[in-house]
């Protein structure tokens, strides 16, 4: 009994609803002309902060569907030194985080390099710099070859497992990756939205390696997003809008994978989701322009390199409650610094206390009233 699609004998010929369609693929069309007309706007500098904020997000996006936590300060200092950009507070980072940076960089800033298999075993080899997933050894910069069993995406208690997906067997991987490689690299009339829905599915549904196979499959799309906004320039993640939409991502997934080579549903779904993301960029501009804005109501203040550094942090999306204690272990200060700090922040009216509530006296900045950047 057949029950995957690359079991099916016409495998892998997609066949879509072109009516079904249209209407989400035209939205994205026009979302994607309005979005880079509008960032074209911005000076060199803003755009550079909008693609190192966008950069960032996708990295951190990819790996929390995968239940990696990376540490955001790291990834965006990895990602502005690779990119040259000039922020302040730049911190060491770890080589997992250096390997998820390098892979998206790879694939967004060499968009119109051939795919090859060797490109692929390198992002796989960053991924896994230590040669392992966690505490278990694996195949790192090769295809899996099943020496543990089938490769299957399963869930539920041991013993009660539910088998989701599996894979097709590692003896036909090098066969299928070769006609995946293939039409990656062809170059035809075929739309490269479309394409890059088309490769996120035929990737995973192949899922070549040991681990890692979602965040490739995601960077792989970024690769030909790239190419269709025919820049470098990323600024909207398509793994920040999955990771909001996980549930209905892999729902989608099995769905498909359990179905026929009609693959209609799962583009109106991916086209849905590449929607929301592009609408979700105006955060990532309203941030970068209020930052910018901010920098220009104090240009005129004297502010030290503590109280810069933790200004930055603030406007980044501070985790938590900013208190005398935290604000000293960032800075590697005393107290009684930051005290000081923080009181000259407060006479220029840059920081304010919060509301009492708890036995730590907590701070935010002052609030400025700007106007939004129009859709």
């Amino acid at each position: 009994m057949k029950i995957y699609i690359y079991q099916q004998s016409d495998w892998p010929k997609f066949k879509w609803d072109s009516k079904s369609i249209l209407l989400p693929h035209s939205n994205v069309r026009h979302l994607q002309g309005k979005l880079v007309g509008k960032m074209e706007t911005l000076g060199f500098k803003l755009r550079n902060e909008a693609v190192l904020e966008t950069l960032t997000t996708e990295v951190i996006k990819t790996s929390e569907i995968e239940g990696q936590i990376l540490d955001l300060d790291q990834v965006r200092s990895s990602i502005a030194r690779r990119l040259g950009i000039e922020v302040s507070g730049l911190v060491p980072s770890d080589r997992n985080v250096d390997g998820v940076v390098e892979m998206m960089l790879d694939a967004t800033q060499n968009y119109k390099k051939t795919l090859t298999t060797d490109r692929l075993f390198g992002w796989h080899s960053a991924l896994f710099p230590s040669g392992r997933s966690g505490m278990y050894k694996i195949i790192v910069g090769n295809w899996r070859d099943d020496s543990t069993g089938p490769m299957q995406v399963v869930s539920g208690a041991l013993g009660k497992e539910k088998v989701h997906f599996e894979a097709p067997p590692a003896r036909e991987i090098r066969k299928e990756m070769k006609s995946y490689i293939s039409w990656f690299n062809k170059e035809t009339d075929q739309d490269l939205i479309l394409k890059s829905a088309i490769s996120h599915l035929w990737f995973i549904t192949i899922h070549p390696f040991e681990d890692g196979n979602g965040r490739i499959a995601r960077a792989l799309s970024e690769m030909l997003l790239a190419r269709s906004d025919e820049t470098p320039q990323r600024f909207y993640s398509m793994s920040s809008q999955i990771r909001a939409e996980s549930k209905d991502y892999y729902n989608i997934l099995e769905k498909t994978q359990k179905g026929t080579l009609d693959i209609t549903e799962w583009l109106v779904w991916y086209l849905k989701c590449l929607t929301d993301a592009l609408y979700s960029s105006d955060k990532i501009l309203s941030k970068v322009l209020y930052k910018h804005k901010f920098w220009i109501k104090y240009s005129s203040e004297t502010l030290n390199s503590r109280q810069i550094l933790l200004i930055n942090k603030l406007l980044d999306n501070f985790f938590g409650q900013l208190t005398t204690s935290k604000w000293a272990k960032i800075a590697k200060c005393s107290q009684d610094t930051a005290l000081r700090d923080i009181q000259d922040l407060l006479n220029k009216n840059i920081l304010q206390k919060n509301p009492s509530g708890g036995r730590s006296t907590s701070y935010n900045l002052v609030t400025l009233k700007l106007k939004q950047p129009s859709n």
